[in-house]
């Protein structure tokens, strides 16, 4: 996507609306109590707009024709403002032709309370905002209108632990605005900021942007995650046709529930992501269609090969059980086979220790030795064929 040649800082900067005040906190809220006013904005019960304290707000910034504004934007004057910057049309160009103008809020694991301001100032749907505050959703995509509510599972892995962490992800896009609500430490979306704000002709494309750089971290995030699975499976393959006799039956378990619960969280957001690559959400920009085309060849792959290790951990403890049930069936050839050779020296020194008075060899001078040399001999013979059928 081109906007024609780069124009020089002076001549952006003359494009630029002017800078907005700085705001107090990076994060104003609305206290509890506080009525909505004209415009997008908040009153406080005294009377002035107001905020009080911090509602786990992380960034707040607008963006225009594909830069970050200067300053501090205030979260009650925040949605007022995109309005007014995607209305302008500096140059005697569209609003189109500028690049879209808009506001993108993040937020991390907000409370009930906490969000509230927030949903009130943009207007979100009930549903999405329950979805947003308690998680714990899969994948998806929904429209409320022009408004395109997005989940998303991040994953990280932990390859001390061989665990798989599982967060969540929700974007809000309105046709000024991105609501990011985060829960979890997984997929932190500060560096996702900083690489978009470097690609200009991109963030020209508004929210549409923020949501494929968004999705495109998490299925990098993905692959990373996979990266360090295989590893561990390979190394478990290794360990279980390396010979030793240990079963590593509990080991292979409990990769494999992460593995599933890896797949739980990666499989259902092909559908969302595939609706994307297709184009069907017409309140998104068709300029990164091709973007998420790109994305949605990634989540495949990704979704493919965490398939195949569900696959693999299935042969390598099946592999393992089959080790262990051979190892035990050696064993039990082994017990076997002693109990044969002593069976017949049983045999014989049961005989020969009845108390009869008339019995052979009972008063014979080389009885004694004659029943310890039956007893070898008989012991010999099983020994030598057990050893030659490789049961001993």
């Amino acid at each position: 996507m081109t906007d024609g040649p780069p124009r020089s800082d002076d001549a952006r900067r003359d494009t630029l609306p002017p800078r907005l005040p700085l705001a107090g906190s990076l994060a104003a809220p609305v206290r509890r109590g506080a009525t909505r006013m004209s415009g997008g904005r908040t009153r406080a019960p005294g009377g002035t707009a107001d905020g009080a304290g911090p509602v786990g707000i992380v960034d707040c910034a607008l963006y225009e024709n594909g830069f970050r504004r200067g300053g501090v934007l205030p979260l009650e004057t925040a949605l007022e403002t995109a309005h007014e910057a995607s209305g302008r049309a500096p140059n005697g160009q569209s609003a189109a032709e500028q690049g879209a103008s808009f506001v993108w809020i993040g937020l991390h694991e907000p409370t009930s309370e906490q969000f509230h301001a927030v949903a009130t100032e943009f207007a979100l749907h009930p549903l999405a905002v329950e979805d947003a505050v308690h998680a714990h959703q899969r994948p998806k995509l929904e429209t409320y209108g022009d408004i395109v509510f997005v989940v998303f599972k991040t994953v990280r892995y932990v390859d001390s632990a061989e665990l798989i962490e599982i967060g969540e992800l929700m974007l809000f896009l309105g046709p000024d605005f991105v609501v990011s609500v985060r829960h979890g430490e997984g997929s932190a979306l500060a560096e996702v900021r900083r690489e978009l704000e470097a690609r200009p002709e991109l963030l020209r494309a508004g929210p549409s942007a923020v949501l494929y750089a968004v999705a495109d971290r998490i299925v990098d995030d993905y692959t990373l995650a996979a990266d360090g699975v295989a590893v561990d499976i390979d190394e478990i393959e290794t360990q279980v046709f390396s010979g030793d006799n240990c079963n590593y039956a509990e080991r292979i378990y409990k990769l494999k529930r992460e593995v599933l619960a890896f797949l739980r969280g990666v499989g259902p957001l092909a559908v969302p992501v595939e609706r994307l690559a297709r184009g069907d959400v017409p309140s998104l920009d068709p300029r990164t269609t091709a973007y998420f085309r790109d994305v949605h060849d990634h989540l495949l792959r990704v979704t493919e090969c965490i398939e195949g290790f569900n696959e693999l951990l299935n042969g390598v403890l099946n592999a393992n059980v089959a080790g262990v049930t051979v190892r035990q069936n050696e064993d039990m050839r082994k017990i076997t086979a002693w109990v044969a050779i002593l069976a017949w020296i049983t045999m014989v020194a049961g005989i020969y220790g009845m108390n009869f008075d008339h019995m052979p060899e009972l008063h014979w001078m080389l009885g004694y030795p004659f029943a310890l040399a039956l007893m070898l001999a008989g012991a010999v013979w099983p020994y030598r064929a057990f050893r030659r059928n490789r049961w001993l």
